[in-house]
């Protein structure tokens, strides 16, 4: 059981309707410091995973008219002799582990459009575009974990959940920033790069189906539940499954290179992974009871919430009719067909990908 430990700063005289909120709560333990001579009191509380969002509201509610306060929120590894497990239905769905407070730091640490977020979305952008035009996927999936794509997305779920504009806001900055720096820079590679552009790796991210539904609103569920419960190790397995950098790089190239088929192609695989990483996040978030700590906040964040459910649905259709008319093969016919452009190009042929009709490939 992953407790917390809850430490309140504060002016003394709170002691008694603190002590009285932490048994309401169902707090494993209360601590009452003694109170110095400056008239500072600490109060530490210890809580459990289902009811430590309930008790931190509390608390915030409580001293809501008090100044000069602070409640610091810190991970137990350990605790003994062990809580008993208390009989009376937790506050919260079973297994959330972050309150509010900790994912909002988080998050929020993910939509930073500082100098580093920048870096490193041009150096991921630079070892995907090597690692794909190379064949390399040890390269690849390296620039995936080091892209900084997924926070943004996650933390605009996030936000719409709790009703926070502005976070809202800088995500959506962020992710925009991101995407054009990748798409710039890939779009000049593909301009001056000389070689052929036709690898498993670029080949493999020109198409998608309905698979990639699938695995990019299963992704993003899982981003979501390893986020609310702590396991952040699991986020690199998402960032790989689920990963924005690859096919935005392979846009770019396609772009700079001239072929608007496979660009489309790259794009639409883009557009599925934002577009269901945002559907999934969200809903999860509501699933698992992530919301505002005010009425007032709540109803604001309540139809938020809807409002977004509904547009990505709506985008998620949208992509899907495309996906339909657009009629993508499958990968493995792709390489299959740019293996045989590549053998039949003639001398002075620069190698790049061109358009292939069914006479040829029937020819051939």
């Amino acid at each position: 059981m992953a407790l917390r430990l809850l430490e309140i700063y504060l002016d003394e005289g709170h002691a008694d309707t603190l002590t009285a909120l932490a048994e309401q709560h169902g707090a494993v333990d209360c601590y009452i410091g003694v109170v110095s001579e400056d008239g500072r009191q600490t109060i530490r509380i210890l809580v459990t995973p289902g009811n430590q969002q309930v008790v931190i509201d509390s608390v915030q509610k409580a001293l809501s008219g008090s100044t000069g306060w602070r409640l610091v929120i810190l991970p137990v590894e350990a605790a003994l002799p062990e809580p008993e497990k208390s009989e009376e239905k937790p506050t919260l769905p079973a297994g959330r582990m972050a309150s509010r407070e900790e994912l909002y730091g988080d998050v929020k640490a993910g939509t930073r459009l500082d100098r580093t977020f920048i870096v490193l979305v041009v150096l991921s952008t630079i070892v995907a575009a090597v690692g794909l035009i190379t064949d390399s996927v040890a390269v690849v999936i390296g620039a995936m974990v080091i892209a900084p794509l997924l926070g943004p997305n996650l933390a605009f779920a996030f936000a719409s959940a709790v009703g926070d504009r502005e976070l809202r806001s800088l995500a959506l900055k962020s992710n925009a920033v991101g995407l054009s720096i990748t798409l710039a820079i890939s779009v000049m590679i593909g301009g001056v790069w000389t070689g052929v552009f036709n690898s498993p790796e670029i080949m493999a991210r020109t198409a998608v189906g309905y698979e990639g539904i699938a695995i990019a609103l299963a992704s993003g569920a899982a981003a979501v539940l390893s986020l609310t419960t702590g396991v952040s190790s699991a986020l690199v397995g998402v960032m790989v499954a689920v990963a924005l950098l690859p096919p935005a790089a392979v846009v770019g190239m396609m772009v700079g290179v001239g072929n608007w088929d496979n660009a489309i192609g790259a794009a639409l695989l883009l557009a599925v992974n934002v577009i269901c990483v945002n559907l999934a996040a969200q809903v999860v978030f509501v699933m698992r009871g992530l919301g505002p700590r005010t009425v007032f906040e709540q109803r604001d964040s309540r139809r938020l919430v809807w409002r977004n459910i509904a547009v990505w649905t709506v985008l998620l259709v949208l992509i899907a009719l495309a996906i339909s008319w657009r009629g993508d093969e499958l990968p493995g016919q792709r390489l299959i067909d740019e293996g045989l452009r590549s053998t039949l190009c003639l001398p002075g042929c620069d190698g790049r990908i061109q358009h292939m009709g069914d006479h040829d490939r029937a020819f051939l």
